[in-house]
């Protein structure tokens, strides 16, 4: 965010520094406000470029195995051009190299799901999915696991077949 912030200044001081070299050639033919609304255009323009990019930078820079199952877009009033276009401001993704299963529960896989959100941290959350029950819970701390692979105190929720989280940690059903 602190770098983000930088470079936004170091734009408008780079669009300031081409309007004071265009006035220059021009022999101070440009108006006395046109730095500074160059300068402040210049820095909405890279903020808001940063905001639709996020996206794209951070999906490309995901290990393998990593599968992005859910895209969450913003619209804001203080941000009209985002009902012409809306951006993505979080995503969930489900790490299939970590789907784990028990001989004993084979209907049932377990996988971390990562949590992506502009300006914040990335959670992990361990999920737990009944492929043939459709049904998943995450895993807290009041959840445990008997011998068996049973589980008990996982606060369970139904899911349909076209959940992406179930279809990524199950397969295709």
């Amino acid at each position: 965010m602190f770098l983000e912030l930088i470079a936004t200044f170091v734009a408008g001081f780079a669009a300031a520094g081409v309007v004071l070299l265009l006035n220059k050639i021009l022999r101070g033919a440009l108006p006395r406000w046109a730095m500074p609304v160059v300068a402040g255009l210049a820095m909405i323009g890279f903020t808001i470029y940063n905001e639709y990019n996020w996206f794209a930078r951070t999906k490309a820079s995901l290990p393998e195995g990593l599968v992005i199952v859910e895209t969450v877009q913003s619209r804001a009033f203080y941000r009209p051009w985002t009902y012409a276009h809306p951006f993505v401001e979080r995503f969930v993704a489900v790490d299939q190299a970590t789907i784990k299963t028990h001989e004993g529960q084979p209907g049932q896989k377990l996988a971390d799901v990562y949590l992506f959100g502009r300006w914040a941290p990335v959670h992990k959350v361990p999920v737990l999915a009944d492929c043939a029950g459709k049904r998943q819970a995450a895993l807290t701390d009041a959840v445990s696991f008997e011998a068996d692979g049973a589980v008990t105190g996982a606060d369970w929720t139904s899911v349909s077949d076209r959940n992406a989280t179930q279809v990524a940690i199950c397969g295709e059903t």
